[in-house]
Formats: structure tokens, sequence, C-alpha cells
């Protein structure tokens, strides 16, 4: 397929990503709804990236600001290089109308893909054959369809006796006949931009909306002697567009379904497909075992020979090879190699745990570095706080960072040991191999090696 290997020149990708969605019930455009961990039109962006087009435009139209700003960050992250064109449809008056206010961007091409912005569950592969066929058979136009059980909601393909294309009816305007066919419209299409641009010149308004749609240039090609030509997906799930918070449910199914058995086919153990979630950013190492429960959002790195869960959260976070986390909640931290937490922890943004490290049940460590071999098991909050190597935190213990107007800093040096329920009174630094008596408010600095004693001596009376 020439356009897709050269990359250059006579291919231009179109997403449409105008649509309010209404049936959403939303405050933000539909195609920025998340679903997989990033919005929906991140997956449409990656696609249209991988087929190395002359350039990429979108339409956009309801709260085209944030859904530019938006688009602009993603292209970072998907690794688009080339300048984003957009696109403003000035009135919702449907696809047709969208691809007609498209057209002095698209007239610099010879050939044109356009998807939908709210069809997040297309894959590579699909979009890749649509433009094979097409450049294989060299027709005017080409779309990609799909047979599905239930067609409700989409267009149908109409053919001839011989199975050739004649038209797409939209549904608002089907003849009984025509809604009983069970092929649909994807939403997906390949066009030279000649047959586009005459075929667009024919089309007028239709529904109770008074709507163009892209779908009747297929008919008006065909009128003209044009060739219309599909490309049938056996994988009926990807045609699913999101119009409404059931569907983004569905979608949200496929495609963490999609992505576990990646990972179980990389060498990745789940336990439990059914009650694991993992966003589409993520990366797990080899031999590595997800418990049932367990949810790794946003762009969380995992190592080798891990075990994660039961019922564990990790999000945005960077977990070294043989770790434990159990039961537990980490958010935008790191955990270096051998390194145990949980069950019931909560490490929260700019921790840097380990190696060796252990954080015990329901001890919080926040903006805290916890060193080599380092022991915080039972019931602290470590916060603001740089542990040295091979310290023993007794349950119990607090830094306490914060005081009422400013965050500040618990040193503790290699070897120290603190006892239970210290409160360790910032800025403070505790000593290398200096010891903090049991139930101590330390309010000044420990040397090294010395026994800090800050409590009252006990009196009994009768």
């Amino acid at each position: 397929m020439s356009n897709a290997k050269k990359g250059q020149g006579s291919l231009a990708v179109l997403i449409l990503a105008a649509g309010q969605g209404t049936r959403m019930e939303s405050t933000f455009p539909k195609v920025l709804h998340h679903v997989g961990g990033r919005p929906m039109l991140f997956y449409i962006l990656r696609i249209a990236n991988a087929l190395k087009p002359g350039a990429i435009g979108v339409v956009v139209g309801h709260e085209s600001a944030s859904v530019k700003a938006e688009t602009i960050e993603m292209a970072k992250s998907v690794g688009i290089t080339r300048p984003i064109h957009f696109i403003t449809q000035k009135k919702p008056l449907g696809s047709g109308n969208a691809v007609v206010e498209s057209l002095p961007f698209l007239k610099k091409f010879k050939t044109a893909a356009v998807m939908c912005g709210d069809t997040p569950l297309l894959t590579y592969e699909s979009i890749y054959n649509l433009l094979l066929t097409h450049d294989q058979l060299k027709g005017q136009a080409t779309l990609l369809t799909a047979r599905i059980p239930n067609p409700k909601g989409y267009g149908r393909i109409v053919r001839g006796a011989l199975g050739e294309v004649q038209r797409v009816v939209e549904e608002s305007v089907a003849s009984p006949k025509e809604a009983a066919i069970n092929e649909v419209n994807s939403g997906a299409y390949v066009f030279e931009l000649e047959a586009l641009i005459s075929g667009l010149k024919e089309i007028g308004a239709k529904g109770p909306k008074k709507e163009h749609f892209l779908t009747d240039v297929m008919e008006a090609i065909r009128a003209k002697g044009g060739r219309i030509h599909a490309y049938a997906t056996a994988n009926a799930e990807e045609v699913l567009g999101i119009n409404n918070r059931s569907q983004l449910a569905v979608a949200e199914r496929v495609l963490n379904k999609r992505m576990l058995e990646r990972l179980m086919i990389s060498g990745v153990t789940i336990r439990d497909p059914q009650t694991t979630q993992v966003d589409a950013d993520v990366e797990i190492g080899q031999d590595t075992i997800i418990c049932p429960g367990t949810i790794l959002r946003g762009r969380t790195k995992v190592g080798r020979l891990c075990r994660l869960g039961p019922f564990t959260h990790i999000e945005d976070s960077n977990i070294g090879n043989e770790c434990e986390v159990r039961y537990s909640f980490v958010v935008g931290a790191r955990l270096l190699e051998k390194t145990s937490v949980g069950p019931f922890a909560h490490i929260r943004p700019d921790s840097i745990l380990g190696p060796r490290a252990r954080i015990g049940n329901f001890t919080e460590v926040k903006n805290s570095h916890v060193g080599f071999g380092s022991k915080v098991n039972h019931l602290s909050y470590i916060g603001d706080a740089d542990i040295a190597e091979d310290v023993n935190i007794g349950a119990g213990t607090i830094t306490c960072n914060y005081d009422g107007k400013e965050k500040h800093k618990t040193v503790i040096g290699a070897k120290a040991f603190i006892g239970s329920n210290v409160n360790l009174i910032a800025p403070v630094k505790i000593g290398k191999g200096a010891r903090v008596a049991a139930g101590s408010t330390v309010t000044e600095d420990v040397p090294d090696e010395a026994l800090a004693i800050a409590r009252a001596r006990q009196v009994n009376k009768t």
C-alpha cells in the first residue's frame, strides 16, 4: 500500500471530533471522555499517526478550545511531530458538512482517510487493510463495515445482486427492509479526493435535523460511474461508537480485555481477568503475577517477577523488579527492586522506596525517600522525610512535617532506630546509629549514636 508505506504527499487523515454528544449527558466534549485511561480520541490519533500520512486534520466544534488543547497534548504522547490541522465546523450539520468544511485542508492530497473520534475500538490492522483494499481495487471510495447481530443505531450497507456496495442508508431514513440489514457502516472511509469533492456537491440535507450525511456521497459517486468497495472486519466490536455512558462502559471492558490478553501472551500471569483493570499505557514485565481486584492506571510501569494485589490500586507509578504490593494504594511513586508494600498501605506522590524497603500495614508515605532495607512496618505516617539505609521505624511514628503554614523535612541517618509512638517535629535530623525512645516527641536534632528520650518520667501515685 503505497500511501501508508511512503507516509507522505498523497494521503491525508481526517478525524471527525466536533460532536457534542448530548446523549452522554456531560458538560465536556464526547471525544474527551476517558476509556482505558485515555480520551477516546487518543486511540484514533494513534492509528492516524501509525499510517504515516502527509498530514492529520481534526474537525472540532463543541468546546473546540478544550478539544484542541487536549489533542495537542495527546499528539505529543503519541509521538506526532507533524502539525495537527484543526478545522472548525461552524454548525452541527452532520458528517458531510464537516468534510465540506475540511476541503481546503484535504484538497492538497490525492487520497483521504476519514475516521470518527468516538470509535476507540478501531484497530490499526483494520484501517491498514481498509487502505490496502482501496489501493488494490482502485475504487473511488472504500468503507469499513461489519456484520453485527443488533444493528440498531448504525447506517446499513445496501448491496446489489452481485454483492457490490450500492449505498449506505442512515437508520433515521431507512425503510423497514433496509433497517433489517445487519451489515453496518463503521464510520471509517477512504476517498479519492476528486470523487469526494464531486460527490459532496450532490448531497443535500436529510432527516429531522437537516443534516448532510457523508454516507450519501457513496450513492453520488456510484451515480457518476464510480466504484465503491468495502472491507469487512471480522471483529464486529470495532465498529462500536460511543454515544452514551452504557456504550462507554462496554468499550472499557473491550479495551481492558484486549490489554489483558496482550499481557498474558507476553508472559504476565493474571489470576482473574474479570476483576483486573489495566490501562492502555501500562507496561508490565515478564513473570509478574497480578492477583484479583487489582487496578493499574495511567503510565504505570511494572518490572519483572513482581506480585501485585489482591485488591491493589497503582497509578502513574514505577514498580521495580521483584516487588510486592498487597491490599494497597500507590500513586505517583517509585518502588525500587525487591521492595514490599502492604497490606493496607498508602504510598503518595513523589515517594521513592527501597531497594529492599518494607512498608507495612496501615502506613502512609508521602514525598519521602525510604532507603535500602529500611522498615516502616506499622501504623505510621512518613511525610517529607529522607530515611537512609537499614533504619527501623517503630509502630505509630509520625513525622510532623506541617506547621500550619509550611512543610518541613525530617532526615534520619543510616541504622537509626525509632521507637514506637514517636513524634518527630520537623525540621529535625536523627543521626547515624541514633536511637529514639518509645513515646518521645523529638524537637531537636539527635547526634550520631546518641539515645534521645523526650518524655516525662513516670510517676505512680496512690
